[in-house]
């Protein structure tokens, strides 16, 4: 081996960047590897990650989820009132983004938007009285993803409330989600006042009775076709549904021009959907979040069914865990934002959009919307970074949705916390900034990652429920 040393020597260096930097000062040559022990070092993670890797039950578990989550079909079937539509929601309920929250904890735009729901529903008559109400605990707040919904930002649904009904015919489960207003003063970015309460009580009366007439005469809308179409056209169907949203309304038209619908309505309903570029947004939502119930509840599978956040957490559910959120504090985005504000500004993320995420699009299919870059910063080179990147953390790839700048590779899915604590790589996500103070409404957008430390308490709680099962079932 002597002679080597008479060579010029390539060194490759993993871990502490010290030993590389030593090498350069001295003249030599070194290639830094970013590498980290499995969990950060902690000896306790390591090993319950060692007993999830080496798993045939886990293994086994992941195919069948993934199997269900790839197979499933969901259609747009309906437009339904959220009381009567959505399992489980009751008269005096207001749904909300993220895990669970008390009103005392509810961060700004979720308190405004909260209240703003309070005075739709005409449960009070004013503001004052509309927290009176929710302090007195008269009101229930509940997590979408507890029934089976879905929301952006606040993610607020109450009983009055339009929905779209989304039903996976594969496997049989249904999802929800409410209604895009569009951008400026918003419900969901916490706004309430008179101009807010009158847009939601005209999507009511007039967009949710038209929309569910024109889908009478379409016999149910495919949504993941409609979805893959929209990846070829330049969107991600998260931050960016142009294409997404006028395919929609293209498939709208035809049913449309046959029903007996007034002239005025019809004019009306084209008018707000053609003026909102997000309008797919909330049928995305709703698709993904049917797909991945349908993964949801395989025991020991460690396949991420939920990502979401309300605005001070952030949580993940397993489908190998049921219902049991894992959660760390929500990150505030460093990201661009508009003129005039600033990251002291910026509200933590919040909403349940990330639910794109877990299905393999948005943040995950960056690599089809170069475009996106310009709203959520960065280069078309890194938006094709950032969806190479997630394939070291999914369990495979979705070959329906395929990614144009990646040779139409299928989106990289299935995401496994087992592969998120083992290789270090959090998540991407993009999304929009709410500022901090109800009813402002949104002040940038920027790129994310998920909290490491949900995919920790979740590999290690997963372990613990296999050995639980070993002991049941010896």
């Amino acid at each position: 081996m002597t002679h080597l040393f008479g060579e010029p020597l390539e060194v490759v260096n993993v871990g502490l960047a010290s030993f590389a930097d030593n090498i350069r000062d001295s003249g030599g040559s070194a290639t830094q590897v970013d590498w980290r022990p499995p969990g950060d070092g902690d000896a306790a993670l390591a090993r319950s990650l060692a007993e999830l890797v080496g798993s045939a039950d886990v293994e086994a578990a992941n195919r069948v989820a993934f199997e269900r989550y790839l197979g499933a079909r969901p259609v747009l079937t309906g437009v339904g009132r959220a009381g009567d539509a959505i399992p489980g929601m009751s008269d005096r309920t207001i749904l909300h983004s993220g895990p669970p929250i008390a009103w005392e904890n509810v961060c700004g735009p979720v308190a405004g938007a909260v209240i703003g729901a309070v005075l739709y529903e005409g449960w009070a008559s004013d503001e004052a009285r509309a927290r009176a109400l929710l302090e007195a605990g008269e009101v229930t707040l509940a997590p979408c993803h507890h029934h089976g919904c879905v929301g952006p930002m606040a993610g607020i649904v109450s009983p009055s409330m339009p929905v779209w009904i989304v039903r996976n015919e594969e496997g049989g489960n249904t999802a929800f989600s409410n209604f895009n207003e569009g951008l400026g003063k918003a419900l969901r970015f916490g706004a309430n006042g008179a101009e807010v309460i009158e847009r939601l009580r005209w999507m009511q009366d007039v967009l949710a009775p038209v929309l569910a007439r024109v889908l009478e005469g379409t016999g149910g809308i495919e949504l993941k076709p409609l979805m893959a179409q929209a990846l070829h056209m330049g969107d991600e169907i998260h931050n960016r549904n142009v294409a997404a949203t006028s395919l929609f309304f293209r498939r709208l038209q035809p049913a449309a021009l046959r029903s007996d619908v007034k002239r005025e309505e019809l004019a009306a309903v084209a008018d707000f959907v053609t003026g909102n570029d997000h309008f797919f947004l909330n049928l995305s939502m709703a698709a993904c979040k049917a797909m991945l119930d349908a993964a949801a509840g395989v025991p020991g599978s460690s396949l991420v069914t939920a990502m979401s956040r309300n605005g001070v957490e952030f949580g993940i559910r397993l489908s190998g865990l049921g219902e049991r959120w894992f959660t760390a504090p929500s990150p505030v985005v460093d990201g661009l934002y508009f003129a005039g504000y600033s990251l002291d500004d910026a509200a933590p993320d919040l909403g349940d959009s990330s639910i794109t995420e877990t299905a393999g699009i948005g943040g995950f299919a960056m690599a089809a919307a170069p475009a996106i870059v310009q709203f959520v910063g960065g280069t078309p080179d890194d938006a094709i970074a950032n969806s190479e990147e997630m394939s070291h953390i999914t369990l495979g790839r979705n070959e329906a949705f395929t990614l144009p700048a990646l040779d139409f590779a299928g989106t990289p899915a299935g995401i496994d916390a087992r592969k998120v604590v083992d290789t270090g790589i959090a998540p991407v996500i993009n999304t929009g900034i709410a500022h901090l103070a109800p009813g402002i409404g949104q002040i940038g957008a920027g790129i994310t990652r998920a909290p490491m430390s949900c995919f920790a308490r979740a590999v290690d709680a997963l372990a613990k429920s296999l050995h639980q099962e070993i002991r049941r079932d010896p």
